[in-house]
């Protein structure tokens, strides 16, 4: 085999994996058509409660940390700055429109260690659990600073709601 022929065959392989990771994008995309888009910022957020650097890692379907959102910019890691407000939380992603998360769209924030395409030390990730439309979701972000990812949670924690007391309950 000569040198010519070697390198045709090793493009053409080159080139079917990068069709195939293209077709397997765009079906995740058609799978996923009936999530919604991520809200836009309101005019009115409230006042800022805290702000940071970040990575933004992935957002996957949620408790299922192998199953890549693919929609309007969430399927891409990228740098970002987690803003959190009075009316929810702000993902500003380089390259994609802001994402707003709506205090009623919350449903709890805690750490991670590993979702999809990446793995760190125990509680190195934070993980923001949420409702895209009524589709569960989970947000993974490394923040910058380690001693940021505390004081996003104690920041997001306020803004899910109080149970309320059961009847009977004396407090």
């Amino acid at each position: 085999m000569d040198r010519t022929t070697s390198t045709t065959i090793v493009i053409a392989v080159i080139l079917l994996a990068l069709v195939g990771m293209v077709l397997g994008w765009r079906g995740r995309q058609k799978r996923q058509a009936h999530l919604p888009r991520p809200d836009a910022v309101p005019a009115d957020t409230g006042a800022e409660l805290f702000s940071a650097d970040a990575f933004y890692v992935a957002t996957t379907l949620a408790d299922d940390e192998l199953n890549r959102v693919a929609v309007s910019g969430l399927g891409f890691r990228a740098r970002a700055t987690v803003t959190v407000t009075e009316a929810g939380v702000i993902l500003s992603l380089a390259g994609t429109p802001e994402v707003f998360i709506a205090r009623a769209a919350l449903r709890t924030i805690d750490r991670a260690t590993y979702t999809i395409d990446r793995v760190v030390e125990k509680g190195g990730l934070v993980r923001l659990a949420w409702a895209l439309g009524a589709t569960p979701v989970d947000s993974y972000l490394r923040l910058t600073d380690p001693a940021d990812a505390t004081a996003l949670i104690d920041a997001v924690n306020p803004l899910f709601p109080t149970p309320a007391p059961l009847e009977g309950d004396a407090t």
